[in-house]
């Protein structure tokens, strides 16, 4: 036996290749080898970000004396939750079920065929060695209450997956509506969000609220998401110096991030800052889109696509790149810039984090943006510095497909073309690379592609991005390369017994416990939501003999999901999003003229509500535009919902009125002010 993590393709795996620890990944000869050793499996589940899997790994894992108890008595499995996000959802599912709660690291004991018998997540070393002895001597001479448990385990778990709510209401604007008003209900309207601490982005929602708004200009929406999004860009959960957001906020006022930064949590959250950008013109929301774009391109790109994370920690202590104190201003500011700075950022002699130390927040706009911006980049070229957190260079798929489709939006929002080719970039590379023999891989590092399959999330959220590229270039190769990833996931992921739910493992993928297939947000959306989301635009783009087949996909997958949206909409914002994009449609604009210089498609793009579709060209170019053409020598605008369309426009005025959007000002904000 040896650890056998040194040639993953997971830098988390990689982090634990030197542990005394007989890890191994999971494989079929690995639950084989506990078999015939007659031994349970040790599951342990992180990712490379993740503070207190760290704090385990540093006293637990590297520990000799525990090493030799784990591998005397199990079987040792280590797994990357954002490279087996299958595996990871199944025994979180056990974990909240036996426990309560969940979380990483997450720490299993599972019979040799996967059967969970007892579950938790971090243990100090004393604490997981007096674990390992209990469960080692339950295993050894109680087995049949471990079998009896972990049967009844496995059927409840079993049971949670096999369906759906029963039938739930129609998906049409009264369900939408009492949705969002429930949502509402929840927001802390002091603070912004919803819930307490600790408090993530809400990203999902703050999307499903604007679309809410644009359908019905209702101001408590957007209210929501002003409060909201103001209240992250100016707190410590947003990086004041670099840009980019940390995973979440510790407390309820946005004050004190858990420091990692996570690509799929700064894709979502441009996406729906360039929203609010692009619906209202507010200079902070236009400002945060920009400066979140940069951090996406400078710190978390690997050439043309895009790393996993950043780390929580550096040189072993969590946040340590990005507190200050107030003499530390002063030693790199000098003491006049320094006491200003420290004044702005909030920056105290007390702190707001660990051993007097602040996070930067800017609860107010600086009165003077030339100073502000020449104390930032002197602060942001001090702390460059120091001990840097560590990347994951690993690149997920699904993460890329939310990153491309933010990145079109900025790319709208900001007028900036720089970031469309970005999107454009990363959306070849990742076909290059993880597209292989029509089936899509899970992740790849440096160059190389892992052997994990990918997952639902992958096939909706690149599909969507692919999608999102075509309506801004018109080149029908990545819309063809979106139809053949839902073609694939219609084949091996749809449930043919019951229309409209979707499992998150192919049929042809490893056999599990179980096949998941979870419609709730997680930390990102469900790849349900995100399948029929990129479904509901394909319907309108692909060829005729394609249409009808995704519009029917669709809509049964939000007919079967909607008491979810009656019962739960907190959990199912992205769900929400699509709904409110489809009960209008959803909105389709075609615009005949020539790409390259009309301003009434540029116009097109800044008013489209979201989950609308815009298609810009000559007659015929798209199936939207087959037999539209310009008009008087005009460039014309044809708005449709669903299959009814309206008289062409040719002005801009004329097809804000026909979209029925809030319009808002043009920002007319170029990426980097």
């Amino acid at each position: 036996m040896a650890n056998r993590l040194g040639e993953s393709t997971s830098p988390y795996l990689r982090q634990h290749a030197d542990n005394p620890v007989h890890w191994q990944e999971w494989t079929p000869e690995a639950l084989a080898q506990a078999a015939e050793r007659d031994v349970p499996i040790l599951l342990s589940v992180g990712y490379a970000a993740c503070h207190w899997c760290h704090v385990m790994a540093h006293g637990s894992f590297e520990d000799a004396t525990v090493a030799e108890a784990m591998n005397d008595g199990f079987v040792c499995i280590k797994v990357d939750r954002e490279e087996r996000p299958d595996i990871d959802a199944i025994y979180m599912n056990a974990t909240i079920a036996l426990t309560g709660r969940g979380g990483w690291p997450m720490t299993c004991f599972l019979t040799p065929d996967g059967r969970p018998f007892y579950c938790g997540t971090y243990y100090p070393k004393e604490t997981f060695l007096n674990l390992l002895s209990a469960v080692s001597t339950t295993w050894r001479e109680r087995r049949d209450e471990v079998e009896d448990a972990s049967g009844r385990i496995a059927a409840e778990l079993r049971a949670m997956a096999a369906g759906l709510p029963g039938d739930g209401p129609p998906v049409d604007a009264m369900l939408c509506d009492g949705a969002v008003a429930a949502v509402l209900g929840d927001e802390d309207t002091e603070r912004g969000g919803f819930g307490g601490a600790p408090k993530f982005p809400p990203s999902a929602l703050m999307e499903t609220l604007l679309r809410h708004y644009e359908r019905t200009t209702a101001g408590p929406a957007l209210d929501a998401v002003v409060r909201v999004g103001a209240a992250m860009a100016r707190g410590g959960i947003y990086d004041q110096l670099a840009g980019g957001f940390a995973r979440y906020s510790v407390d309820n006022a946005w004050v004190v991030p858990h420091f990692e930064k996570m690509l799929y949590d700064n894709a979502l959250l441009l996406r729906a800052y360039a929203h609010w950008a692009r619906r209202t013109g507010d200079p902070l929301a236009a400002r945060v889109t920009a400066e979140t774009a940069r951090f996406l391109l400078e710190e978390l790109s690997d050439g043309g696509m895009f790393i996993s994370s950043l780390d929580a920690d550096a040189d072993g202590r969590e946040g340590s790149t990005y507190v200050w104190t107030p003499e530390q201003l002063t030693e790199v500011l000098g003491e006049s810039d320094g006491r200003w700075a420290a004044e702005l950022f909030g920056v105290t002699v007390s702190g707001t984090f660990e051993s007097g130390a602040s996070v930067l927040q800017l609860p107010v706009d600086p009165g003077d943006p030339s100073r502000f911006d020449r104390v930032r980049e002197r602060l942001l070229e001090s702390r460059r510095a120091r001990v840097q957190p560590d990347r994951d260079d690993k690149v997920v798929t699904a993460w890329n497909g939310l990153t491309i489709t933010a990145l079109t939006e900025a790319a709208v929002a900001l007028r900036d073309p720089g970031l469309a080719a970005a999107a454009q970039r990363c959306a070849g590379e990742l076909l290059e690379l993880h597209l292989v023999d029509g089936r899509l891989r899970r992740a790849s590092l440096g160059g190389r592609v892992g052997d994990s399959a990918a997952i639902l999330e992958d096939y909706g959220a690149l599909a969507t991005g692919l999608l999102s590229v075509y309506q801004l270039s018109g080149d029908p190769r990545w819309r063809d390369a979106a139809t053949g990833l839902l073609d694939t996931a219609l084949a091996h992921f749809a449930d043919p017994a019951q229309p409209g739910r979707w499992f998150d493992s192919a049929d042809d993928a490893e056999a599990l416990m179980l096949r998941p297939g979870d419609p709730l947000d997680g930390a990102t959306p469900s790849g349900a939501a995100l399948v029929t989301e990129a479904l509901l635009a394909a319907a309108h783009l692909a060829g005729a003999d394609r249409s009808e087949t995704y519009r029917r996909a669709a809509s049964d997958a939000l007919a079967a999901h909607s008491a979810l949206l009656a019962r739960a909409p907190r959990s199912v914002g992205h769900w929400l999003a699509v709904a409110e994009a489809f009960i209008r449609g959803p909105l389709q604009i075609a615009v005949a003229c020539d790409p390259a210089d009309s301003v009434l498609l540029a116009e097109a793009r800044r008013l489209a509500p979201g989950g609308a579709i815009v298609v810009g060209g000559a007659p015929g170019s798209s199936e939207l535009l087959a037999g539209r053409d310009r008009i008087g020598g005009a460039d014309a605008a044809y708005v449709c919902r669903g299959p009814v369309c309206d008289q062409p426009v040719t002005g801009a005025a004329e097809l804000a009125a026909a979209l029925e959007v809030p319009a808002g000002p043009a920002t007319g904000v170029t990426c980097g002010t």
